[in-house]
């Protein structure tokens, strides 16, 4: 007879990496998003901030649930998404200072 045990804990670091990647990945991700998108719709500031803000929601739980539906290897490449959404969102303030 086969120990279930052994079987269970082969699993734990892939589905420990899938849960870093879907929370600490998936906020990254929407936080970037979020601003980036702020920053590029042709409407007023707070307009375009609060229809980022409204849509960020659902773009977190469509992250997460991404990462559990792909291979871990290729939910990877949000990685590299996420630093180029972040530098739209905020490279404008990070090299030039903010711009009003």
């Amino acid at each position: 007879m086969s120990n279930p045990v052994s079987k269970t804990s082969v699993v734990w670091p892939s589905t420990l990496g899938r849960i870093v990647l879907a929370v600490a990945g998936g906020y990254l991700f929407t936080y970037g998003f979020t601003a980036a998108l702020a920053r590029l719709l042709p409407l007023e500031r707070v307009d375009a901030l609060i229809g980022a803000t409204l849509l960020s929601f659902a773009v977190y739980s469509g992250f997460v649930l991404w990462v559990f539906a792909r291979p871990l290897r290729n939910a990877l490449w949000a990685l590299p998404v996420t630093l180029l959404l972040l530098l739209i969102g905020f490279g404008p303030q990070w090299l030039g200072g903010v711009q009003g």
